[in-house]
């Protein structure tokens, strides 16, 4: 059972959520037989990527933008993996190297490390009569 945050807490805990760094995660791609690392989205990313899903024009390159943006190793912005693989945009280089599923699973992963769908769950209460 968890308990309830009182202010005496947050306060207690305020150099430590001050100094939280952002989560990482390692990752294993099928298609290349090796792993990645992935970092939580910047909250500027997230809302960008989540307005994307909302706007039917940009709906499919949300999880495209999150996957170059939350990848970090190997650093998906490095000019010279861009150049060798003739990107005409920089985020050409996710559809480039991993598969369709995989670009949905690396931005999935990427919003859960935020805390997206994974950070906050409902408690269940007793109905009391």
């Amino acid at each position: 059972m968890s308990k309830k945050i009182t202010i005496a807490d947050l306060i207690a805990q305020k150099e430590r959520i001050k100094k939280r760094k952002a989560k990482t995660m390692t990752l294993y791609v099928e298609s290349l037989d090796g792993e990645i690392i992935v970092q939580e989205p910047e909250k500027s990313i997230s809302v960008e990527a989540l307005t994307m899903v909302q706007d039917d024009t940009r709906s499919e390159m949300a999880d495209t933008f999150l996957a170059y943006h939350c990848v970090i190793e190997p650093n998906l912005k490095d000019v010279s993996l861009q150049q060798a693989y003739g990107c005409a945009e920089p985020t050409d280089i996710v559809n480039m190297i991993f598969r369709q599923g995989e670009i949905s699973a690396i931005g999935g992963h990427a919003l859960q490390l935020a805390g997206y769908a994974t950070g906050v769950r409902k408690v269940e209460t007793e109905l009391k009569n």
